[in-house]
């Protein structure tokens, strides 16, 4: 995960959000996506509700877990820290997020920083839910955790996944509802079982590696226990939906359009939802279709009854300055930076994303016709 500097500090970003409102600079995303169509609604059932993501996905998947825990039943965490990892004091007060996003909330040894400290993340998320900022944390107890931290990344290193496995055991969730996997030889990657993706070890684009591990499998299996095995060929239906739409301004580094999976068993069922963050680098604009047909998610969707939404966020080089691609976990989409609301449920992209599963959970509706099959 590269998540970029800031270039030239506070100055450039409100210079740049001043050309940009004034037309001088294009701002990112602002025009809608000509052929995607609008999220058809499927009734799912929300109650069972799980994210996970790879790096800023992994960060942006913890985050909206605990943000929305009383949504969402479940979390798979792949080389990310702890919810509000950014807002660690680290050694010195006043840091600014960008810089613990780039050091604590990373590779802190070479950095020459602490990593972050979960018990403080953990009385952070409690303040925010007395004030309402987020759902009650009491809510993160009954969640089902996966953690992920390959032994050769040295992007988001395993002293930073630790934090986040204490975080979680401090929230109360218990051993059984909680797993890490730590010892697998893998670089800063999405891991599967393809002997067409990346080596192992490898910390390269498209961050996808062959660790003969089905990661997706393992991620859904841990939240859903029940699970029958991936299906050999999928039946279900690929939608390219207006993303735009779910967006209420042109701030958010979000891209025009998303993609969902739906099985075709979800056509006539209740079934739940699973939403799977890409990391910086990531997205269809970067990748293709890479991650969201590639990472092993829909032949495990398939035959259990799982929606798969695959929301996007594009590089954006202006404002808000998001050169890689990254989901926001330290506050670029702020006005202010210096007191960021990324975290919270109403931020930005945070609530993108939970008006899609809204959508989704809605009566049905007759848009089926305009989704394109794969």
């Amino acid at each position: 995960m590269f998540i970029g500097r800031r270039a030239g500090g506070r100055s450039v970003v409100l210079l740049a959000a001043a050309l940009a409102a004034a037309g001088l600079v294009p701002l990112h995303g602002q025009a809608k996506g000509a052929d995607a169509v609008a999220l058809p609604a499927f009734q799912a059932d929300l109650r069972q509700t799980s994210v996970s993501g790879l790096s800023s996905g992994a960060f942006m998947a913890g985050q909206f877990a605990v943000a929305f825990s009383g949504t969402v039943a479940g979390a798979g965490i792949v080389a990310g820290g702890p919810y509000y990892c950014s807002g660690s004091p680290g050694m010195f007060p006043y840091i600014p997020y960008l810089t613990n996003a780039m050091s604590t909330c990373m590779n802190p040894a070479q950095a020459g920083v602490a990593p972050p400290s979960a018990a403080t993340l953990w009385s952070a998320a409690q303040d925010f839910a007395r004030n309402r900022a987020i759902d009650d944390t009491a809510n993160v107890q009954r969640q089902r955790i996966y953690l992920f931290s390959g032994t050769q990344d040295k992007t988001v290193t395993q002293a930073v996944v630790d934090q986040t496995q204490l975080f979680y055991q401090l929230a109360g969730v218990p051993a059984t509802q909680l797993r890490y996997v730590n010892n697998v030889d893998a670089g800063h990657a999405f891991i599967t079982d393809k002997n067409s993706d990346l080596a192992c070890p490898t910390t390269a684009s498209p961050y996808i590696n062959d660790c003969d591990l089905f990661q997706a499998k393992d991620i859904l299996l841990h939240m859903y226990p029940d699970l029958k095995p991936p299906a050999a060929q999928l039946s279900g239906t690929f939608i390219k939906f207006n993303q735009r739409s779910f967006l209420h301004s042109p701030y958010s580094s979000m891209s025009n359009t998303a993609y969902v999976y739906v099985p075709k068993s979800c056509n006539t069922q209740s079934c739940r939802v699973h939403v799977a963050f890409h990391g910086c680098h990531q997205s269809a604009a970067s990748i293709g279709e890479r991650f969201y047909k590639g990472t092993g998610y829909n032949e495990v969707a398939d035959t259990n009854n799982i929606i798969v939404l695959y929301p996007q966020v594009d590089a954006s080089p202006v404002y808000p300055y998001n050169p890689n691609g990254c989901w926001d976990f330290w506050g670029y989409t702020s006005v202010n930076p210096f007191m960021p609301d990324f975290y919270r449920k109403s931020a930005m992209q945070m609530a993108a994303v939970k008006a899609m599963l809204d959508r989704l959970a809605a009566p049905r509706s007759a848009v089926h016709s305009a989704a394109r099959r794969r």
